[in-house]
């Protein structure tokens, strides 16, 4: 894979910068303490990627790179109290190490300073990155509805799964990756190829994202194996198990994920076993190589060299072996 030590060298840099050694603590300290924890930064790492395989610098792009990696973790934030999250990258999420009044409030500013960063780009390129912005927010946050209201339906369908990890985690990545060709004034068919790219290779992502959350190493994967499943989400391991299961195995699967009992270790343990052997585990790697493999050919179609669509497609590679 393209050595990505120089971006994430830069980007600790000016995340140092980002959050303003500011009273009242209380706001700016969970902001910091977050963006501290580290994680892969693989969204803010392509928009400095992208600018600079189009012709940019670094420097030129790390505004944009910046306010994509403080709206990732403003929506961790919030995330993670929706689900009542304990753990963010293997440390105390910022709700339990504080409180939940502290987690919104310290969200919101996080928001806003994202906003902010476009500020110092000329007046075309903040129109063109504000709106992909604001249209990338509002699609998250669509994402993120849908996935609150697949919590009390009994007929999800995986295309309606599909499309709500496209828009609550695949869009910003696309954006991630539009932005640096923004920012490197790259031609409106490379912003939008780029984008697609993105776009498919995150859905990619939280397909392999949910299947660690079932079958990752703890050690590893930074978040409690099994957390899905405890809360009863409806991923696409649960849905295509659900088409695929017997009358009784399925009786079983909908009773258990309508239970939420004090140990889940035994309900992990059952709701694992019947993703493997219906073969959902299967499907669920199946449907990652389906989808980069749309990724690389949306990249295919970009107008640079064939060392640079290698370094694209080997990050591609990462993502279907990565434990993390």
């Amino acid at each position: 894979m393209h050595d990505l030590s120089s971006y994430n060298e830069a980007l600790s840099k000016g995340l140092e910068q980002a959050i303003p050694v500011n009273e009242p603590i209380g706001l700016y300290g969970p902001a910091a303490y977050i963006l501290e924890l580290g994680g892969k930064r693989l969204r803010p790492v392509l928009t400095l990627m992208t600018a600079e395989f189009f012709g940019s610098t670094i420097e030129k792009a790390m505004n944009a790179a910046l306010a994509v990696e403080l709206f990732h973790n403003f929506s961790l934030i919030h995330d993670d109290i929706m689900d009542d999250a304990p753990l963010r990258r293997g440390k105390v999420t910022v709700h339990e190490k504080w409180d939940l009044n502290t987690g919104i409030l310290s969200g919101d500013a996080m928001l806003i300073l994202a906003y902010q960063l476009f500020e110092g780009y000329e007046a075309e390129k903040f129109q063109q990155l504000a709106k992909l912005f604001s249209k990338t927010a509002l699609e998250v946050c669509e994402g993120q509805q849908y996935d609150v209201d697949f919590e009390t339906r009994d007929d999800v369908t995986i295309p309606e799964y599909i499309k709500m990890i496209d828009f609550k985690t695949a869009v910003l990545i696309g954006a991630a990756m539009k932005m640096g060709a923004i920012v490197a004034e790259a031609s409106d068919a490379c912003k939008d190829n780029i984008y697609e790219f993105g776009r498919n290779l995150g859905i990619a992502f939280q397909l392999q994202d949910d299947y660690l959350d079932a079958f990752g190493d703890p050690e590893t994967f930074g978040k409690q194996i099994g957390g899905d499943i405890i809360v009863n989400k409806k991923t696409f391991l649960y849905l295509t198990a659900l088409e695929r299961c017997s009358p009784s195995e399925r009786e079983q699967l909908t009773t258990l994920f309508s239970q939420s009992p004090e140990d889940p270790s035994e309900k992990i343990k059952i709701v694992k076993d019947l993703f493997i052997s219906t073969g959902a585990a299967e499907a669920s790697m199946i449907k990652m190589e389906k989808y980069t493999a749309k990724a690389n050919d949306f990249l295919e179609k970009i107008d640079f060299s064939e060392d640079k669509k290698e370094a694209f497609k080997s990050f591609g590679d990462w993502l279907l072996k990565r434990k993390v």
